[in-house]
């Protein structure tokens, strides 16, 4: 018998063409009956028997091309309706629940049509097709047409409506469809905003310009990049001290994956992520001979690196040969420049010209950064190819929840049933144009989604930007402890919801729930409550944030508590290097603190704050084994560190105790003091991998005194590959199950997820 169903399919379905898809294989199977886009996703009416429908919803779920991904399928039989034949029918509205889909690097088919003499669109910059091109950077509004894009302003050519029409064609209603007589162009400005030239004349001088050393921020699809030719010393350094960026390494772009395999030694998931449409920055290993410019990434044992992802950079690269530095177009500190005149403006001093284009981008997107650990994809920052995929929660929400996140690398996100809406990275806080993008963003997203929050979810720190945000809107407010939400975040996209766990959540900085700075923490998780079990043991930061950003104060603090004021002892003064002739920067100025009185009285006094955090920990032990006097980005002495440990060079660790105090169990990091002091100064690779293998032997020793099979891993400490990749196979080892983050970064870009999860199911601090 014949009847009629409606099949309502969520996921990534629209701006995937998935209606042609669904148009030609109604077609092949000879079913009638139609398909559209809805606010939810899409709907499909046929008229069918059983065995035809099912294997049409089969076949539907099945053979979807990429990246389209069906996320849910329904099925509800209809009054009986005799079509004639199959169409694609008019967007429909209602409740916005759609996924939106990021932004995709141009696939192969354009690809060839941009270097083919006798295509249409040769050389043109803004190719695209319904399997790339931009999505989440032009939408408006839901249902995703046209009309709800930037790109509504460019009206198409004959050629151009006649592919968008034909479902037959691979350009059918993909939106940004476009050719050089009806869509974007380019043009070259020089720093005083005038035009000096248009379309591929624009191209050629901005090529130009990079191969004589020259900065050119180039406007992409999230903003605009600052680029120069990342094989020459003096134009790198020239961008550093113009934006203010002496050490942070930078990205750099490639033109094809063949130049890219010259240099270093991809494993397959590495190349695969390089090539896949979300085409991040991917951070690959250096090598001995490293092509590029020594200044890129300095201190560092690897590399930012991406494939060209738009078919601008494909035609920057192709006749650069060489690859460039792709850094946010930026000031420190601030959003990526999105809008023509605001990047002239903000970057004019930075920038010897601008290469801009006329399609408007909706919201700031930065390109996101992954690394492979443990065989598996770990983010650093999620955003371009990503954003705003949402996560599954493992629990619906009963109201509509809105989480502001943290301070620094800020992410938010929406909760409507159970999807959490998430945001692109933002950054930090610290400036009036970042606040305004955070608050920009949720405007967006509240928009797009036709959501209006009810309640609010935001850090507990009362000096947080996004603390305050909530405060005053007029809406309950929920305040989530820092490390907490770290280890929800996790247990969100894991799924976890009532197995206790114990949560690892190491980072640089979180208010803790007594008032005083908490980054080493131990947490048991259960179902309906939280303790904090354990945590480094804390040490002073004398002059706060001067000890942050000269983090051999911090260094000073670990001896002056190690050593009981005997930092004066022939021992440990012929280690800092002064009766062996050994006095680089670092010693000297970190002898000149031992020495200081008023630091010396501020840390025995107690008047400086303490803090548990294992972040600072790793600051102080870079800076007292001379790698480090000052930072100038958060992480840098970490990383610094990390770069030189080494898996081969030893398993063993330095000792360390485990005390109980106030029960709880504390992490005691002077026996480590004390044997580092007794090491050779000089043997600093050996220092920090049994520093690294001491905290990987802590987590276990810890797990083991808890006795809980699930270990919960996050935090932007376990951004460290060497350290994440050791506690894994440790904990494996030991009989645990590791849980660390796969969808979401370790980092505090989680913590909006982490703050959702919170407040949909609560649990109660046990002090």
């Amino acid at each position: 018998m014949l009847k009629t169903v409606a099949i309502q399919v969520q996921g990534r379905v629209q701006g995937v063409g998935f209606r042609p898809f669904v148009y030609a294989l109604a077609q092949e199977m000879g079913l009638n009956g139609w398909v559209n886009n809805s606010a939810q996703g899409a709907t499909v009416v046929i008229t069918a028997n059983e065995r035809a429908i099912t294997n049409f919803t089969d076949r539907l779920t099945k053979a979807l091309p990429s990246p389209g991904l069906i996320e849910e399928l329904t099925v509800e039989q209809l009054p009986f309706e005799n079509f004639t034949n199959f169409t694609i029918r008019p967007s429909s509205d209602g409740p916005k629940t759609a996924t939106i889909l990021p932004d995709l690097s141009t696939c192969a088919a354009c690809l060839t049509e941009l270097f083919n003499p006798g295509d249409r669109r040769y050389l043109y910059p803004f190719i695209n097709c319904t399997h790339c091109g931009p999505r989440y950077t032009i939408i408006e509004a839901l249902p995703y047409d046209r009309c709800r894009t930037t790109m509504a302003k460019f009206c198409q050519c004959a050629d151009c409506e006649r592919e968008y029409e034909q479902p037959e064609d691979r350009r059918f209603h993909a939106q940004p469809n476009a050719c050089p007589r009806c869509g974007p162009q380019l043009a070259f400005w020089n720093c005083q905003g005038k035009i000096i030239a248009q379309a591929n004349d624009a191209l050629d001088l901005a090529i130009d310009n990079l191969k004589v050393g020259n900065i050119i921020a180039v406007k992409g699809l999230g903003g605009f990049h600052l680029c120069c030719d990342a094989t020459n010393f003096k134009a790198v350094k020239k961008l550093r001290a113009r934006k203010q960026r002496p050490d942070k390494p930078l990205a750099v772009m490639y033109g094809n994956l063949g130049q890219i395999m010259e240099h270093y030694q991809p494993n397959q998931k590495e190349i695969e992520l390089l090539q896949s449409a979300a085409a991040p920055i991917v951070l690959l290993s250096k090598q001995s001979q490293l092509f590029l410019a020594e200044n890129i990434a300095p201190d560092n044992s690897t590399v930012g690196v991406m494939l060209a992802y738009t078919p601008l950079h494909h035609l920057l690269l192709k006749e650069l040969d060489n690859p460039i530095v792709a850094t946010s177009g930026n000031l420190a500190g601030e959003p990526i420049a999105i809008d023509n005149f605001d990047a002239l403006n903000r970057l004019k001093n930075i920038a010897d010209g601008f290469l801009v284009h006329d399609r408007p981008i909706v919201c700031p997107v930065d390109d996101s950064v992954v690394q492979i650990v443990a065989g598996e994809t770990l983010f650093l920052r999620r955003a371009r190819g990503y954003a705003p995929q949402p996560i599954t929660l493992p629990q619906s929400s009963p109201k509509h929840l809105l989480a502001a996140g943290g301070h620094y690398k800020n992410t938010v996100a929406i909760a409507k049933h159970n999807q959490a809406y998430l945001s692109q990275h933002l950054g930090d806080l610290d400036t009036i144009s970042t606040y305004q993008a955070f608050e920009q963003t949720i405007a967006h997203l509240t928009q797009l989604y036709d959501f209006s929050p009810q309640e609010i979810i935001a850090d507990l720190h009362p000096d947080y930007l996004s603390h305050q945000y909530a405060e005053n809107q007029a809406l309950p407010v929920t305040f989530v402890q820092h490390h907490y939400a770290h280890i929800l975040a996790v247990m969100a996209e894991h799924e976890i919801m009532k197995e206790p766990v114990l949560g690892i959540a190491w980072d640089g900085t979180g208010y803790g729930m007594d008032g005083t700075i908490w980054g080493g923490e131990f947490l048991k998780i259960t179902h309906d409550t939280w303790q904090r079990v354990g945590h480094l043991r804390p040490f002073a930061l004398l002059g706060n944030q001067q000890a942050i950003k000269y983090p051999r104060r911090i260094a000073l603090a670990l001896l002056w508590s190690t050593f009981d004021d005997d930092f004066s002892g022939d021992y440990l003064r012929n280690w800092l290097g002064f009766n062996n002739g050994f006095k680089d920067e670092i010693t000297t100025n970190l002898n000149k603190d031992l020495n200081n009185k008023n630091l010396h009285h501020l840390w025995r006094r107690g008047e400086a704050p303490l803090t548990s955090s294992m972040g600072r920990l790793f600051d102080g032990i870079a800076a007292l084994i001379g790698l480090i006097d000052q930072v100038t980005f958060e992480g840098q002495a970490a990383m610094v560190l990390e770069a030189q440990a080494r898996h081969d060079l030893t398993r063993e660790c330095y000792p360390f105790t485990l005390v109980n105090q106030e029960n709880k169990l504390v992490v005691d990091w002077q026996p480590l003091i004390r044997a580092i002091i007794m090491e050779e100064r000089t043997k600093i690779n050996l220092i920090a991998t049994k520093f690294h293998n001491t905290l990987v032997a802590s987590i276990v020793a810890m797990a083991e005194h808890q006795g809980v099979e699930k270990v919960v891993l996050g935090g932007g400490c376990f951004q460290n590959r060497y350290l994440l990749s050791n506690v894994i196979s440790a904990l494996k080892k030991a009989g645990f199950l590791p849980l660390w983050p796969r969808q979401l970064p370790p980092n505090d870009g989680a913590l909006c997820v982490g703050q959702l999860l919170a407040k949909i199911q609560p649990r109660q601090y046990i002090d």
